[in-house]
């Protein structure tokens, strides 16, 4: 009888946190520099969390004319995929640096378990986030407010998701509003779409902090990603 070895899990990446805003040209920086390095096999897989001040991102996929008010705030062109997406202070951004080529090599998946971190993530605030077709990000449905013209549930986005990868190694990542200016979006339409709104954490009632959410990020993160491909 052929004894199947079990694949042992994949060594824990480096968790940084930064405190205060970061300017997103420096993190941009910074982060393709780890992924370099993380490709090249001179530094491990990282997640990086912190906040930054408020500004917008353009996607690959961004369209001109979803930029409402270019002159609010400062616009970045992001490198990832995607379409306009806000950050700002009150927003956890995840930067997830991971190698997928110690993963599987499968983007599909990879995309698949980013979002479900982030579904497993607001279960630890009995947040039921869900997943749309035809729509990126995480979705929470709003019975506490009027119906939509439709007759259906209103639907908020509460977290965005932006990948991209060079050499098999993901960077970019993923925002959770935890208690960011909601009245910021209002300059771009988040990821295209006009006909729902956003929200987060502390506007659904809950009172959340970052360091709430980060230790449910480290919580839910094994549960997501530490099986490595057979």
């Amino acid at each position: 009888m052929t004894q199947v070895l079990a694949t042992p899990p994949l060594p824990a990446p480096e968790w940084i946190y930064s405190d205060g805003l970061v300017p997103y040209p420096e993190a941009l920086a910074r982060m393709e520099a780890r992924v370099a390095e993380i490709a090249a096999g001179t530094a491990p897989e990282a997640i990086w969390l912190l906040e930054h001040p408020p500004l917008y991102t353009a996607g690959t996929s961004a369209k001109i004319e979803d930029l409402t008010d270019p002159d609010r705030f400062p616009v970045y062109p992001a490198r990832r995929g995607g379409e306009y997406t806000y950050h700002g202070p009150g927003q956890r951004v995840a930067y997830v640096m991971l190698d997928l080529s110690k993963r599987g090599r499968d983007v599909r998946s990879f995309v698949a378990q980013v979002e479900q971190w982030v579904i497993e993530t607001l279960a630890e605030f009995n947040v039921a986030g869900e997943r749309r077709a035809g729509r990126v990000g995480v979705w929470v449905t709003r019975p506490d407010k009027p119906l939509g013209p439709d007759g259906k549930l209103r639907e908020e986005k509460i977290a965005a998701i932006g990948l991209r990868l060079r050499k098999w190694v993901s960077f970019h990542g993923l925002s959770i509003n935890v208690e960011p200016d909601l009245s910021h979006f209002d300059g771009i339409v988040p990821c295209g779409i006009r006909e729902h709104g956003v929200t987060s954490l502390v506007d659904l009632g809950l009172p959340v902090t970052m360091n709430d959410v980060d230790a449910a990020l480290r919580a839910r993160f094994d549960k997501v990603f530490n099986q490595a491909p057979e």
